[in-house]
């Protein structure tokens, strides 16, 4: 480069000046490549008559385990009464147990049963080959960029639980 900057500076420059037609290209894409995500889950799902929120419950208690409540309510952003009900199902179902916290008995910890491990990681083994698949198409240059966009397109609080879950998980 003559100016003495690299490609990536120059194109992470053109970024900046993105127009409205290729950012509605790229809301259309992650509409498109949302419904590609959830396609296998929400097959799988559908054997349970479940939704993507007794999914995503699942996915957030696995990776936790003994989240309570009140933590599980703060990583959905969902009505108290929605998870109940979500809650409720995967519990008389026999998927999640909830017990009672040994310091504070008000406190409910949720833990996956066998049987909710196991449709849990069908869940995510599907959803795991489909990322894997797509890292591997890109390379990790476009993986880290594409990571790098997801968290700057996060809310502030939002951001903070991913981060507190990734450190968590070492």
């Amino acid at each position: 480069m003559s100016d003495g900057r690299s490609a990536t500076a120059q194109g992470s420059e053109t970024l900046l000046f993105l127009t409205d037609e290729q950012l509605r290209q790229g809301v259309e894409a992650m509409f498109f490549a949302y419904r590609g995500f959830t396609a296998d889950p929400d097959r799988i799902l559908a054997e349970y008559a479940y939704g993507r929120a007794h999914h995503r419950a699942l996915h957030f208690i696995n990776g936790a385990p003994g989240t309570t409540v009140n933590n599980l309510l703060s990583i959905l952003g969902v009505t108290k009464q929605s998870l109940n009900r979500v809650l409720r199902t995967l519990i008389g179902d026999g998927l999640v147990e909830s017990r009672v916290g040994r310091s504070d008995k008000r406190e409910r910890h949720l833990y996956l049963t066998e049987a909710g491990a196991e449709l849990e990681r069908r869940l995510s083994d599907a959803q795991r080959a489909r990322m894997r698949a797509a890292y591997r198409a890109a390379g990790p240059e476009a993986v880290a960029g594409f990571r790098t966009v997801l968290e700057a397109m996060m809310d502030p609080e939002m951001r903070r639980h991913y981060r507190a879950l990734r450190e968590g998980r070492g």
